[in-house]
């Protein structure tokens, strides 16, 4: 076999590390769900730091640029603590004060951007965690997630065919995105059954996993401009806090939406 960086990703000992790594994590976001809302919001901030701070790496930022970027991302972040505001509207406004502050000081609109790219997914969270049954919607949109990664990584590794795109990300297949959308809609459905998620959520969830995939290339498109293999490397196995998290930041936002809209219209 090749030596390329996918190949080494297959290695016995490297598969063994990164499951390793990702049930540790689960079991981590797990803990921080159940556990209350101040904990689930400390997770969401240390995380959403860590993300900006890569980000500001994928757009060739300096330390003090990065820090800079931090800053003007931690007020929206800290107001939404749940001693403080909370996930209340106003803080999209704040993420919108973030993203013009960085382009100003910084001329850099793909670097303001990650305000909104990494402030608007754990905004999303936050308010879907707050909500009536908030737990079992919180556990839907996050596990959905890692429903479509595992069933995408195991179907594709066992059936291999094409590629989903393989200028962007050549390990991707079109079966992997299948198995990885069946796995996400059969949890959803058991979540249904066990635990009275809304049909209408189970339904959506196969659109949903497959924009968890299109995050995922969308990450790996940025890699790929910015000549670098992961976004950091501050898990084990697995790279950067982005390339855990690359398919939630576009599920939570719409996710959100899909709890939020029917209670204000219903």
């Amino acid at each position: 076999m090749p030596d390329t960086p996918d190949a080494k990703l297959r290695t016995p000992s490297n598969l063994r590390l990164r499951m390793i790594a990702s049930v540790v994590m689960i079991a981590v976001a797990l803990v921080a769900l159940v556990a209350g809302d101040f904990l689930f919001w400390l997770l969401a901030v240390v995380a959403a730091l860590f993300m900006m701070a890569e980000w500001a790496d994928l757009h060739g930022a300096d330390a003090k640029t990065k820090r800079m970027a931090q800053f003007a991302l931690s007020v929206p972040l800290a107001i939404m603590a749940p001693i403080a505001a909370g996930p209340h509207f106003f803080v999209l406004g704040l993420l919108g004060a973030a993203f013009f502050f960085i382009a100003i000081v910084h001329r850099n609109a793909g670097l303001a951007f990650g305000a909104a790219y990494v402030g608007l997914p754990v905004f999303a969270l936050l308010l879907i965690r707050q909500q009536p049954d908030g737990l079992v919607l919180t556990l839907w949109a996050l596990a959905l997630v890692w429903a479509t990664d595992i069933g995408a990584f195991f179907t594709g590794r066992s059936l291999g065919g094409p590629k989903l795109a393989p200028r962007i990300s050549p390990a991707k297949t079109w079966s992997g995105l299948i198995g990885g959308v069946v796995l996400a809609t059969i949890f959803a459905f058991a979540l249904h059954v066990g635990s009275g998620l809304p049909f209408r959520l189970v339904i959506a969830t196969p659109f949903l996993a497959v924009l968890a995939q299109g995050g995922d290339l969308y990450e790996s498109a940025l890699k790929r401009r910015a000549g670098m293999k992961d976004s950091g490397n501050v898990l084990p196995g697995h790279g950067g806090v982005l390339d855990r998290l690359d398919g939630i930041v576009p599920v939570a936002p719409v996710a959100a939406l899909l709890v939020v809209l029917p209670q204000l219209f219903g």
